[in-house]
């Protein structure tokens, strides 16, 4: 060949290079690259065949695509050094081999280099040249291999060749990356990337260190990695188009969605029944895009309409455990109840006749469900029997709300209300009036009381509420989230000798709680205090604390009548809830005595023409009050996910309307850019809910000789509020709106709970 004919063969090479280059960068996915861009790179090296592979990191393998005729198929050789192009991956090095058929060339470009004949003897084509090269992205990340194989018309690639093999490989390095990693596209954690929670490298060691531990990726990028699971949780959404749904222990599984599955099997493929409603069956799977589980579960669950929801394998499989009675609070019950079931007769009699309150497994699932509720710090568990075949409903509140917890079959409601009734010493026989009670167990080394109400409801069903009580050592008043005008207010009526305290709220709303803080404030050695409690909630050594009994006539006024004559000081009385108690401790007050109560009523002034509508004589009463406080408690924002953002002005405008335009300037709070609320975001702390806790909000209301004035001549609650706002009483909202600059709560929680 001359000189010029040689010029123009390499500035030919050159164009098809540059022109194979764009063509790399422009290809639209790797099917591109790997099939149908060959030719162009075969002519460039004038070879027979090219080969181009990608890796798949979590098989340890290369793999292509080849085409024959109208058919693609799929080469894959492993991650080491038992072919040419393995090799070439893990080493790194590039291979210029004349005869792949001759070990002693092999050994002299390596010792253990090895060609793997395979695909020769399945196509029967004869491979003779080769040239191999690693495909790397910034020089050192792999991203596959390429294999040119048998030079037209020589007997070996030659030192051009080899260069612009180097070439290629760095183009293809570069648009490899460019398109994501190759065995999957999209990838389910293309949001991890984008948000820069993971890089590549990241995802290629957890990748290696979930198959050196034999677990699943998205476990090791959470613990390892600390990929926060909400992140993950979006990046699944994203890529697969579903929900994600995180393990719960109140999420509970309806036993017939189970029935008849092998456990198994479930556990083995990653995915379980989660809810029917209406015909529409949901799954959840840990891939719903894998259409072979997908149209297996179609064939094992019969539905007129199905829909999947995305989970990570350990949560599913925490979610299998719950169905079948495993590893949780909520699962020992359904345990419980699968043993009932199993036990019980197959027959079709009634099923009040079914089971008995005297039944073992009913005695361990009534005991099992008080265990849970304390286990999981809840207030009150409600039994909700409901009629015909529907399940019985047990709900949990826990700060403040209610959840379902667990449902049991309906073949068991009777004998578990009955059984309660027994624990309470009520009669079972009695079913058509209220009755209540108290149940008192050890857990432990600890004493649990609940407070137990059972209420008759439509079709001899009953209701029955159990609230857990409190225990333990009062908290002081310093950290009972007092406003530092209310505390100052507060402690200084509690040292008062005498005259009448009171709080008030509704049912749950920290009162006693509040009372005895009070109690341990002005418990001194030189103090007599004596307290007529129902139930005793709270004990506090230097009180002499009295447990009425409404039954034998022992009432708050018989207990107070006594307490006159043992030489009190102050006197605390659990709830002034009839005349009269309230006749009985305001002749307490009036002769010496400081008397602490409580009364259900939803302000401070409003307790006022409440207890004056009781009978109270108005000119006595407002001789002997020293204030009211009224409370309600807020649920506080979760520590663990609390943010601060910075709020609308709309928002900011809505609160300071609420709060009082011409008061909101005391709170000394400016709208800027610098300006910051709290929220909580959820997260597994507090079940997603964003609140963890609660905390009261309050209205003291200090009995000044103006309101006394006002209470005499029997003045209309507006009148009373509006002077004792003037003095400076703020009112729950008002509270509560200064709670939510403070950080410790949001406006939504202060709307539950209070109107004015």
């Amino acid at each position: 060949m001359t000189t010029k004919a040689k010029i123009e063969e390499q500035l030919k090479k050159e164009r098809l290079l540059n022109r194979i280059t764009h063509q790399l960068h422009d290809a639209r996915n790797l099917d591109e690259i790997l099939l149908y861009l060959k030719d162009e790179i075969i002519a460039l090296f004038d070879a027979e065949r090219i080969t181009v592979y990608g890796v798949d990191p979590e098989k340890r393998e290369i793999y292509s695509k080849v085409k024959e005729g109208e058919e693609v198929k799929e080469i894959r050789l492993a991650l080491s050094k038992t072919s040419v192009a393995g090799h070439t991956a893990v080493s790194g090095k590039t291979f210029n081999i004349a005869n792949v058929y001759d070990p002693e060339e092999l050994k002299r470009l390596d010792p253990k280099l090895k060609f793997d004949d395979q695909w020769d003897k399945v196509t029967g084509f004869e491979t003779k040249e080769l040239l191999s090269g690693p495909i790397l992205y910034n020089g050192k990340y792999l991203k596959g291999v390429v294999e040119i194989v048998n030079k037209k018309g020589a007997e070996q690639f030659s030192k051009e060749d080899e260069k612009y093999l180097v070439e290629i490989c760095k183009v293809l390095g570069l648009a490899f990356h460019n398109q994501g990693r190759m065995q999957q596209e999209p990838s389910k954690f293309d949001y991890l990337f984008s948000q820069q929670i993971i890089s590549e490298d990241d995802l290629n060691q957890a990748i290696a260190r979930a198959r050196e531990q034999k677990t699943d990726l998205p476990s090791v990028l959470i613990k390892e990695f600390k990929v926060p699971k909400k992140a993950l949780a979006k990046s699944f959404e994203a890529y697969y188009g579903v929900p994600f749904v995180s393990y719960e222990d109140k999420t509970i599984i309806p036993t017939e969605l189970i029935h008849g599955l092998n456990l198994g099997y479930l556990r083995r493929n990653f995915w379980i029944p989660l809810q029917k409603e209406n015909g529409k069956l949901v799954i959840l799977i840990d891939d719903p895009q894998n259409a072979e589980r997908v149209k297996e579960i179609k064939g094992l669950m019969q539905a007129e309409k199905y829909e999947f929801r995305v989970a990570l394998r350990e949560d599913i499989l925490r979610f299998i455990d719950t169905a079948v009675g495993e590893g949780s609070e909520a699962a020992s019950v359904r345990s419980i109840i699968g043993e009932l079931e199993r036990e019980r007769d197959e027959s079709e009699e009634m099923e009040e006749e079914l089971l008995n309150e005297s039944d073992a497994g009913i005695v361990r699932l009534a005991n099992q469900i008080i265990k849970d509720a304390y286990d999981m710090t809840a207030s009150d568990i409600h039994i909700e029997p409901y009629l015909g075949k529907h399940p019985t409903e047990i709900r949990f509140r826990r700060d403040g709300a209610c959840f379902k917890y667990q449902e049991v079959p309906p073949t068991h409601a009777r004998a578990l209300v009955s059984r309660v009734k027994i624990m309470a010493k009520l009669d079972i026989a009695e079913k058509r009036m209220p009755q209540s009670g108290k149940i008192k167990l050890k857990y432990g080394q600890k004493e649990v009381e609940l407070r137990v109400e059972v209420t008759p409801t439509a079709g001899g069903r009953e209701d029955v509420v159990l609230r857990l009580l409190a225990s333990g050592k009062p908290l002081p008043l310093e950290k009972m989230a007092f406003s530092e005008a209310n505390l100052k207010n507060l402690i200084e009526l509690i040292e008062k000798p005498y005259g009448i305290l009171l709080v008030v709220g509704p049912t749950g709303s920290g009162k006693t709680t509040t009372l005895h803080s009070v109690l341990g404030h002005i418990n001194r050695p030189e103090v007599k205090i004596w307290t007529a409690e129902d139930p005793v909630e709270i004990t506090q050594y230097g009180l002499r604390q009295v447990q009425t009994h409404a039954k034998i006539g022992y009432t708050f006024a018989e207990a107070m009548r006594s307490f006159l004559r043992a030489d009190p000081d102050i006197i605390m009385v659990g709830e002034m809830r009839d005349a009269e108690t309230a006749a009985m401790g305001l002749e307490a007050s009036l002769t010496g005595h400081m008397v602490l109560s409580t009364l259900h009523t939803n302000s401070a002034p409003e307790s006022v023409t409440r207890l004056i509508d009781m009978g109270m004589n108005p000119l006595n009463f407002a001789d002997a009050l020293l204030g009211i406080l009224a409370q309600r408690l807020v649920r506080t924002i979760c520590p663990n996910c609390k943010e601060s953002y910075h709020p609308t002005r709309e928002e900011f405008d809505l609160l300071s309307q609420e709060y009082g335009e011409d008061l909101f300037e005391e709170l000394n709070v400016q709208y800027n850019d610098e300006m910051r609320l709290h929220r909580g975001t959820g997260c597994e702390n507090c079940n997603d809910s964003g609140y963890r806790g609660r905390a009261g909000i309050h209205e003291l209301l200090v009995a000044s000789s103006e309101i006394k004035e006002l209470i005499q001549n029997r003045a209309h609650m507006e009148e009373i509020r509006r002077a004792a706002v003037n003095e400076g009483m703020r009112t729950l909202k008002q509270d509560g709106i200064r709670k939510v600059f403070e950080g410790l709560t949001d406006f939504i929680q202060v709307r539950r709970v209070c109107i004015v």
